[in-house]
């Protein structure tokens, strides 16, 4: 009996990378976020301006606490709630 030769492969075989799987993109989980608008002075009865602030927690009262120590950061004195409502 001969002996058995090896099996060659082909060159064009051996170059061609294996696809590789996609990987599953996971979807995040959406961050509870509320929109808080105030009313801002820096002076009583002085010129209003529009303070919008995105906070990301389900607590209204949270939200309103954030936004109003974000207005303080920007030397706003004077605040008034005009509406909190959950973001998309």
């Amino acid at each position: 009996m001969p002996e058995s030769q090896p099996e060659r492969l082909e060159p064009d075989a051996l170059a061609k990378p294996l696809p590789r799987p996609k990987p599953r993109t996971v979807a995040k989980p959406l961050s509870p976020k509320l929109r808080v608008v105030l009313h801002v002075t820096k002076e009583f009865e002085g010129d209003v301006e529009v303070f919008v602030y995105d906070a990301n927690t389900l607590s209204t009262l949270v939200a309103e606490q954030e936004a109003k120590n974000e207005a303080k950061k920007k030397k706003f004195r004077y605040f008034d709630v005009v509406f909190v409502k959950p973001i998309p």
